[in-house]
């Protein structure tokens, strides 16, 4: 049987684009309804955004903290396929599938502290204006 490449059976063009958008969609949505630390995440995107507003910090500072708050959101993603991509290979217990978890876990953990770190950079001034420290 011949072989047939990837490349060959890729779909391109617009109707391609736009069922990629949905599967997008499709992950976020299944992301937010079973990831509970999404849910976090997006708790605190949202304290972010209105800090930043109250404190009408600089563009430039908009942009750090949403390249934090993205790569965090982005990151959890990806820790989200790590995991169904275990689980479909094995349900059972077994010490490569916990490591493959446990490893995407740590990558979000450490995004999420270095992100609390950005913001302690971005926010911190200002709270300390208002604390007049």
């Amino acid at each position: 049987m011949p072989q047939i490449s990837r490349d060959e059976i890729k779909q391109k063009g617009v109707k391609r684009f736009f069922h990629s958008i949905k599967y997008s969609i499709e992950g976020l949505v299944y992301a937010y309804r079973y990831e509970q630390s999404l849910w976090i995440h997006a708790i605190a995107t949202i304290f972010s955004i209105c800090l930043g507003i109250i404190f009408r910090i600089k563009l430039s500072e908009w942009a750090i903290v949403f390249i934090a708050l993205g790569s965090i959101l982005a990151m959890e993603l990806v820790n989200t396929a790590i995991e169904a991509a275990v689980d479909l290979v094995t349900l059972e217990i077994h010490p490569l599938a916990k490591i493959a978890k446990d490893c995407g876990s740590a990558a979000s953990f450490i995004l999420s502290l270095v992100a609390i770190v950005i913001s302690l950079f971005v926010f911190g001034p200002y709270f300390m204006k208002v604390f007049g420290l």
